[in-house]
């Protein structure tokens, strides 16, 4: 007589990660549609600085299409995170509970070092150069994110993830990142020039601290 050993059988459900996937898309031609001429300038920013030239003024910080493709960010950004915990075997890659905490988590984070950022630059008055300086740094990490996305999509739902593969994904964002810091240091030179000693202030206490210490937490634990 033949012993039959029966196991169950797990069916990963990735309908949420779809779901989601398919709203950052949306946002994205949504962005496109109503911001038409801004997108198409926007898209060429690796190989123009027209955009830049043009949407430099802090007003344009929180409009709507930095608002949008804020949001795209942060989704992209979040799965990326996920997938990079799962590869070290930090978490599942199709827990939605992962994802909504690291989301969240994002999320406050960024909107509270703003909200920070805006109280030091009124205490120094060095407002109008961190708000144009913010927006630099919106407009070219939400062109990260944007890039970002489609290899998301591929290593979530390839299995594609090498360990090789992972840390050259990482050190190409922040390379990328210390790009567009020097980019807008040189953009913006005449101001920070001006009051230099407390621009020095708030790079060590809002971009350089913060960081810092979530890589000694990650690292510690």
């Amino acid at each position: 007589m033949i012993a039959l050993e029966l196991h169950p059988r797990i069916i990963e459900n990735k309908d949420w990660a779809t779901i989601i996937f398919v709203l950052s898309l949306f946002l994205i031609v949504l962005a496109k549609s109503v911001f038409e001429t801004r997108f198409n300038d926007y898209i060429r920013l690796i190989v123009s600085d027209k955009y830049t030239k043009i949407y430099r003024e802090s007003s344009h910080l929180m409009s709507g299409f930095n608002v949008i493709l804020f949001t795209v960010n942060i989704i992209s950004l979040s799965f990326f995170i996920q997938l990079v915990l799962v590869h070290y075997n930090y978490g599942i890659k199709t827990d939605w509970i992962l994802f909504t905490r690291i989301f969240t988590l994002l999320t406050v984070f960024i909107l509270s070092k703003f909200l920070v950022e805006k109280i030091i630059a009124a205490t120094f008055g060095i407002e109008e150069i961190i708000e144009q300086f913010n927006l630099q740094k919106v407009t070219f990490r939400t062109y990260i994110g944007l890039l970002l996305l489609p290899v998301s999509i591929i290593l979530f739902y390839g299995n594609y993830s090498t360990n090789s593969l992972i840390i050259t994904v990482i050190c190409i964002l922040l390379i990328i990142n210390l790009v567009t810091y020097l980019i807008s240091l040189k953009n913006y030179q005449n101001l920070v020039f001006g009051k230099l000693f407390y621009f020095i202030l708030y790079l060590c206490a809002l971009e350089i601290a913060p960081y810092y210490f979530i890589f000694y937490l990650i690292t510690k634990n």
